[in-house]
C-alpha cells in the first residue's frame, strides 16, 4: 500500500507540474506580471502596497515603490515613469521594459503606446484626444505646436527667443517660451501696457490677466470682442433672419419657399442634382443619395469642379494636372472638351456666372488666374501667394475668396478684379482644401483636412463657428457644397459622399459609399445662380446699363458702359456683356442672328447718313461707329437699345 501511495503522489506532482507549465495562460510581458504561483496580474498592480498575487510575490523586493495611476512601472519594479514615456523610442526604464511590445509604426506615424496602434502625425496636437491615454495632446509634446503659426492667431507676446505666443499663455505657470520669459515679472499689472492687448476690458489678476467683453459682446481669440449676432448665435434660419425684441423670425429669398412645419427654405422649380467627379467619371444623384448613376460622358478624372447652371455645363480640373475641361451635361456620349492647358496642377476652380469668367488657382507662381468661360484671354490676376489651394466666387457682391495652404495657412478675399485684398481667417487653420458660399446668408464655409472639420464665417471674417467636426468621414475630404439646409462633402479616405445640417452638423448622413476617388462637388439648381442684381466687379460699383469686362488691360477691369451709380443709391439691374471671344459658345443660330441684326443696323445707319448728308436745309456731321475698340459685339448708342435687348433675348434663348 505504501508503494501504491508513493506512486499516486508522484503522478499528482507530475500532473500539477504539467498543468502549471503548459496550461496556465502566458502573461503579457509588457502589460502583466507573473506571480510565483504562475498566475498573471496587471503590471500597474505591481508594488502598489496591496497583495494581488495569492502568494504575495507582487509586493516582494519592491522597496515600497508605488507608481501613480498616470505612471508606468518598469519591469524591475524600481522605477516609475510617466505613461507618455512608454513606447517613445527611448529606453527610459533602463531594462527596455518601457519599449517592449510596442507597435511598430512606419515613418510619418505616431505610436499611441502599448496596444494603442499608430496615429497619423497630422492628428498630433490638434486639440482632440486620439490616443486612449491622451499622449498625442501631451503639453510637453505640443509645446512647440502651441507657439506655431498654425495654432497661434497672432503674435501677442514676444518671447526672448524670438517666438510669439498668445497673451493668455503668459503667467499661466507653464513656460511656453524656451527661455521662460513668458513667466517672468508676473507680479506686474499687464493691463497698464497697451491694455494687455485686449480690445475692450483688461482684468489684472494675481498671476497674469484676462480680457473681458461688455454685454452683448463675446470674446474671440482671447483678446478681441465682437458683437453678438443673435441670428447667427442661435443659427435657426436657413436664409433671412429678423431679430426683434428677443424673438427670431425666418424668411426666404426669391426662388425659395418657407416650409411651414420645419421653417426650412426649399428651392422652387426643378429638383436639385448633386454631381461628383470621380476617377471613373461624373456621378449624378439627388440630394438624398438616391437615383445614383454614372453620366454617359467621358471626363479625365476626379478634381475640382464648377457648374454653370443656366446652360447645364460642368467645368472640371483633372487632379494633379494642369488642364481644365468642359462638358455639356445634356449631351450624351461625349468627350470632355479641353479649354485650358497650364504648366502646373490646378488646385481650385470656380466661375462667375454673371460676368462669364472662370477663376482657378495653380502652384505655378503661386497665383490665381482668370479667363473667359471658353478659356480665351487667360491672365494672372493675383500673384505672390503662399500655395493657394482653393477658391470660390460671389459675383453678386463682387467678391473673390481663396485659401492658402503654405507655412501660414489663411483665407483671404478681394474684389473680382483682384483689388482691395483683406484677410478673413488666420487662426486654427491647417489645410483648408475647399471653399464654398452660402449666398443667401453671406457666409463662407471651408473644409479643413488637417483639422478634420467644416467651419463657417461671415464674409468679413466675423462670427466664426465650427459646423461639423471629425466623425470618421473627414479624414481626407476633398469637395464641398452648401444648399438649402445642408452642407455636402466628399471623403477620399472612406470613399463616401456625406451631408449634415449646415448649422450644427446634426442629421449626419452617408449618402453614397464605395465611390472611387471622389473629388469635387457641384449642385445644379437655378436658385443657386440667380440672374439678378449684381455689382460690377467691385462691392462699391453698380451700373445703370451694362458692366463691361476688359481682360486685355494692364489690370483686369470692370467698368460701366453707361452712367455709374454709387451703391448707397440702390442697386439697379445689371446686364452682362458678352465678349466677341464667346460667340463660339452660342452656336450657329446665335451667330447668324447677330450677323442679320448687324446688317440691318448698318443699312439703317447708311440710309440715315445719306438722308441727313444731302438734306439741303441742314448741315450734319457724320456719326461713325467702331466695333474694333470694344469687347462687346453690340454697338453702343441711344438708337441701338431696342435691338440690343432683342439680341440678348436671342442669345439667352440659345
Amino acid at each position: 500500500m505504501g508503494h501504491l501511495g508513493g506512486l499516486f503522489f508522484l503522478i499528482s506532482c507530475i500532473t500539477q507540474h504539467h498543468i502549471l507549465g503548459h496550461t496556465l495562460p502566458a502573461c503579457h510581458k509588457q502589460l502583466e506580471f507573473r506571480c510565483k504561483d504562475g498566475s498573471c496580474i496587471p503590471s500597474e498592480k505591481l508594488c502598489d502596497r496591496h497583495s494581488d498575487c495569492d502568494d504575495g510575490s507582487d509586493e516582494q523586493h519592491c522597496g515600497h515603490l508605488r507608481c501613480k495611476t498616470d505612471e508606468f512601472s518598469c519591469l524591475s519594479g524600481k522605477r516609475c515613469l510617466p505613461s507618455r514615456l512608454s513606447c517613445n523610442g527611448v529606453d527610459d526604464c533602463g531594462d527596455g521594459s518601457d519599449e517592449d511590445s510596442c507597435p511598430s509604426c512606419a515613418a510619418g506615424l505616431f505610436p499611441c503606446g502599448p496596444s494603442g496602434g499608430c496615429l497619423r502625425e497630422r492628428r498630433l496636437c490638434d486639440g482632440r484626444v486620439d490616443c486612449k491615454d491622451g499622449r498625442d495632446e501631451d503639453q510637453e509634446l505640443c509645446s512647440w505646436g502651441r507657439t506655431s503659426p498654425q495654432s497661434a492667431p497672432s503674435c501677442e507676446f514676444d518671447c526672448g527667443d524670438g517666438r510669439c505666443i498668445l497673451h493668455a499663455w503668459r503667467c499661466d505657470n507653464k513656460a511656453d517660451c524656451s527661455d521662460a520669459s513668458d513667466e517672468a515679472n508676473c507680479e506686474q499689472n499687464e493691463c497698464l501696457v497697451n491694455n494687455g492687448g485686449c480690445s475692450h476690458r483688461c482684468v489684472d489678476t494675481g498671476m497674469g490677466f484676462h480680457c473681458e467683453c461688455p454685454d452683448h459682446m463675446r470674446l474671440v481669440g482671447n483678446s478681441h470682442c465682437e458683437e453678438v449676432d443673435m441670428c447667427l448665435e442661435r443659427d435657426l434660419c436657413d436664409q433671412r433672419c429678423v431679430h426683434t425684441n428677443g424673438t427670431l423670425s425666418c424668411d426666404c429669398l426669391d426662388g425659395y419657399q418657407l416650409t411651414p412645419t420645419s421653417r426650412d427654405c426649399k428651392a422652387k422649380g426643378v429638383d436639385a442634382r448633386l454631381l461628383v467627379s470621380t476617377s471613373e467619371g461624373v456621378v449624378e444623384m439627388d440630394l438624398g443619395g438616391a437615383a445614383y448613376s454614372m453620366l454617359p460622358v467621358h471626363v479625365p478624372g476626379s478634381g475640382p469642379v464648377a457648374a454653370l447652371v443656366h446652360n447645364n455645363t460642368l467645368y472640371l480640373a483633372q487632379q494633379g494636372h494642369g488642364s481644365i475641361h468642359r462638358v455639356h451635361l445634356s449631351v450624351e456620349s461625349q468627350d470632355a472638351t479641353l479649354i485650358l492647358k497650364v504648366p502646373s496642377p490646378v488646385l481650385g476652380l470656380s466661375l462667375d456666372w454673371i460676368h462669364h469668367l472662370l477663376y482657378w488657382t495653380t502652384l505655378e507662381g503661386d497665383s490665381i488666374h482668370v479667363s473667359w468661360l471658353n478659356g480665351s484671354q487667360q491672365r494672372q490676376l493675383i500673384t505672390g501667394l503662399d500655395k493657394p489651394c482653393a477658391l470660390t466666387v460671389d459675383p453678386l457682391q463682387g467678391l473673390l475668396f481663396w485659401a492658402q495652404c503654405g507655412s501660414q495657412p489663411k483665407i483671404m478675399r478681394a474684389s473680382l478684379d483682384g483689388q482691395d485684398t483683406m484677410t478673413v481667417v488666420t487662426s486654427l487653420l491647417l489645410h483648408p482644401v475647399a471653399l464654398t458660399l452660402d449666398l443667401p446668408r453671406r457666409l463662407l464655409y471651408w473644409l479643413d483636412s488637417g483639422m478634420r472639420s467644416i467651419s463657417r464665417v461671415t464674409v468679413d471674417g466675423r462670427h466664426r463657428k465650427t459646423v461639423v467636426e471629425s466623425n470618421g468621414y473627414l479624414d481626407q475630404p476633398f469637395g464641398l457644397a452648401v444648399f438649402e439646409g445642408f452642407v455636402y462633402w466628399s471623403d477620399q479616405d472612406t470613399h463616401t459622399i456625406c451631408r449634415a445640417n449646415k448649422h450644427n452638423g446634426d442629421n449626419f448622413q452617408i449618402l453614397v459609399t464605395n465611390v472611387t476617388s471622389p473629388g469635387g462637388i457641384a449642385i445644379i439648381q437655378p436658385a443657386l445662380q440667380p440672374d439678378s442684381d449684381a455689382v460690377c466687379g467691385n462691392p462699391r460699383k453698380v451700373c445703370t446699363h451694362e458692366c463691361v469686362v476688359d481682360l486685355l488691360s494692364v489690370t483686369l477691369t470692370f467698368h460701366c458702359a453707361g452712367m455709374g451709380r454709387n451703391r448707397s443709391q440702390g442697386i439697379p439691374a445689371v446686364s452682362r456683356t458678352v465678349p466677341v471671344s464667346h460667340l463660339s459658345d452660342f452656336g450657329f443660330t446665335g451667330i447668324l442672328s447677330l450677323i442679320v441684326l448687324l446688317g440691318v443696323l448698318l443699312v439703317g445707319t447708311v440710309l440715315w447718313w445719306w438722308r441727313e448728308e444731302f438734306r439741303p436745309t441742314r448741315n450734319q456731321t457724320v456719326q461713325s461707329f467702331s466695333l474694333k475698340e470694344s469687347q462687346d459685339p453690340l454697338i453702343q448708342g441711344p438708337r441701338a437699345c431696342l435691338n440690343k435687348e432683342t439680341l440678348k433675348l436671342d442669345l439667352d434663348r440659345d
